[in-house]
């Protein structure tokens, strides 16, 4: 399915799942909508400067549930379109009452620069405010989400953020995720609510899944599975170097890059 829009990039992974991509802003941001038989579910809602929603009322007429990565501004922007709303047990109360660590002045700041694309006339970054509010289930990890004929497994994967968590489709092998791994830029992890050590037990962790591809929140859309064996390198590599702390810097690798 083809579809053209003045914010969102929409690509087809395959017949029922899909990338929606935001270009336009420097994060280039991806959410996920994945269709099941009796319901779809969408991987994070994006930045919020313009209405995802216009794109999934196109792509699916189920019932959709979201599923947060992480309570971060630019993953949580539509959230208030949707009834219903699934958070790691960890940011259940960043949801509700606001996300930790980061001021209303850092996160307009950074949603509203860098933009390459026309926003709507509504967007106004001097007035943005991440969306609040209270979810309508808990995740934990190992939990298990059924779509009809589609099967989801919960990883909780902390250290970018308390509870952050990685999604494995298990049917297709696909694993989103979120801001644990992605390509391009830095893996953000020197934040005050970040942790790194919890980061790099994350990153072993899902570094022993087998899958067919991963699907990072930012930049190149779909990394190769290899990665995972640079990943279990480089965790070791930095465990053994005693730099898993904040203020260590930018760790460069082959595929990827973790800044401390």
């Amino acid at each position: 399915m083809k579809i053209k829009d003045s914010w969102f990039t929409v690509q087809q992974i395959d017949e029922t799942t899909f990338a929606i991509s935001e270009y336009g802003h420097w994060e280039k941001v991806h959410s996920f909508l994945l269709i099941g038989k009796e319901k779809a579910a969408l991987i994070d809602t994006g930045l919020g400067i313009d209405n995802i929603k216009r794109i999934t009322d196109q792509l699916t007429d189920l019932p959709i549930i979201v599923i947060t990565t992480h309570v971060h501004a630019d993953h949580i922007g539509g959230h208030g379109l949707y009834e219903t709303i699934l958070v790691h047990e960890a940011e259940e109360d960043w949801l509700i009452n606001g996300i930790k660590g980061l001021s209303i002045e850092r996160i307009r700041h950074d949603i509203g620069r860098d933009i390459t694309k026309p926003t709507p006339t509504e967007f106004n970054p001097n007035t943005y405010t991440p969306y609040t509010g209270q979810p309508t289930a808990i995740l934990s990890d190992g939990d298990l989400i059924d779509l009809g004929d589609r099967l989801l497994t919960i990883f909780h994967t902390p250290g970018h953020s308390p509870g952050h968590i990685c999604v494995l489709d298990n049917d297709r092998e696909y694993l989103f995720t979120g801001d644990l791994l992605y390509v391009d830029t830095p893996i953000y992890a020197f934040y005050p609510t970040t942790d790194p050590e919890e980061l790099l037990n994350s990153l072993e962790k899902i570094s022993y899944l087998q899958v067919a591809k991963i699907f990072g929140a930012h930049n190149t859309l779909g990394i190769d599975p290899s990665i995972l064996y640079e990943v279990q390198e480089a965790v070791y590599e930095l465990r053994g170097k005693d730099v898993v702390r904040h203020g260590t810097g930018t760790h460069v690798f082959k595929s990827f890059s973790i800044q401390f």
